[in-house]
């Protein structure tokens, strides 16, 4: 007689991905294989921004503390809410970091169509996030240079807080937007799923990187769904990645994000030394590997040839 013994199949475990399979974010990025590796798991990032519909189902319980730098109504807004969306949704669809914890600043108005922010209530909100702890900043917005926000991305910067703007959505001919265009910020433009830049995307050698962001099925408020289009959701998407990065290595500094994401990027064609891709397309999967293989600190000769 002896002991009836369990065994077990020897299987890879499946991944726990979910999401629309119509996401090609997903597919872009390597998503599946990034999420066996991190998902964001408590990190903070700073969402300033609209109104996010902190009550859609998809992003139950991700934000988890919220300013209201405006101090009028808290209407929720689109904009906002596709943000957050892809960055922490974890239902119907699934974003870059779906453990991630969003810390909501409420800087723009609810106008239909294109809300607006002041420099006052922009710099209160990065004041705040600053405050409470976030690790990221997701600014997907974009305007001239000023020098308040300028004086308050150094200083968060300097607490080792990672910076991530919108390039614009301004044009090929138009001047460098800010705060994408700060040297503290990583700056970042759109492509489509045929991995071509957005056409009305910003241009310039201050764009880091690019991701998806042209017909990003997104939240949008009252627990639906939207297309969303811009180099907003591109930047929000490069968030996603640097809170999976910052799970999986906590001690990473601003400067290693950034050259982490240049690194691993790929260009969609032949190299050229002005791309309108910045270093390439991120890639999620790539971005991990890369850290598990490199102490933090040490920074790759061809990302800082690519800088």
């Amino acid at each position: 007689m002896q002991p009836n013994y369990y065994f077990t199949l020897q299987d890879q475990a499946a991944a726990t991905t979910r999401g629309d399979a119509s996401q090609y974010v997903l597919r872009e990025l390597q998503i599946d294989k990034a999420h066996e590796i991190a998902t964001g798991k408590d990190v903070l990032i700073a969402v300033i921004d609209s109104e996010i519909d902190a009550k859609h189902p998809d992003l139950g319980g991700t934000v988890t503390k919220g300013f209201d730098a405006l101090g009028g109504g808290e209407t929720p807004h689109l904009h906002g809410t596709e943000m957050a969306g892809a960055i922490g949704a974890h239902g119907k669809l699934l974003g870059i970091a779906p453990n991630s914890q969003i810390l909501a600043a409420h800087a723009f108005d609810d106008s239909a169509g294109i809300a607006k922010g002041t420099s006052f209530a922009i710099d209160k909100s990065l004041q705040w996030a600053t405050d409470n702890g976030a690790r990221i900043v997701n600014m997907s917005f974009a305007g001239p240079v000023d020098p308040t926000l300028r004086r308050l991305l150094a200083a968060a910067y300097g607490k080792g807080i990672v910076l991530i703007a919108a390039a614009g959505n301004a044009g090929p001919q138009s001047a460098p937007l800010y705060p994408a265009a700060d040297p503290n910020v990583i700056a970042v433009t759109a492509t489509d799923s045929d991995d071509h830049v957005f056409k009305i995307a910003n241009r310039g050698r201050h764009i880091a990187v690019a991701a998806p962001g042209v017909d990003i099925i997104a939240l949008a408020p009252g627990g639906s769904y939207e297309l969303a289009t811009g180099t907003s959701i591109a930047a929000a998407h490069v968030s996603g990645i640097a809170a999976l990065l910052l799970e999986r290595k906590p001690s990473l500094t601003p400067s290693d994000v950034r050259a982490t994401l240049i690194a691993t990027a790929k260009l969609p064609g032949p190299p050229t030394p002005d791309s309108d891709f910045g270093a390439g397309l991120v890639c999620a999967y790539r971005a991990l590997a890369a850290i598990d293989r490199k102490p933090s600190g040490a920074t790759d000769e061809n990302a800082q040839a690519k800088q």
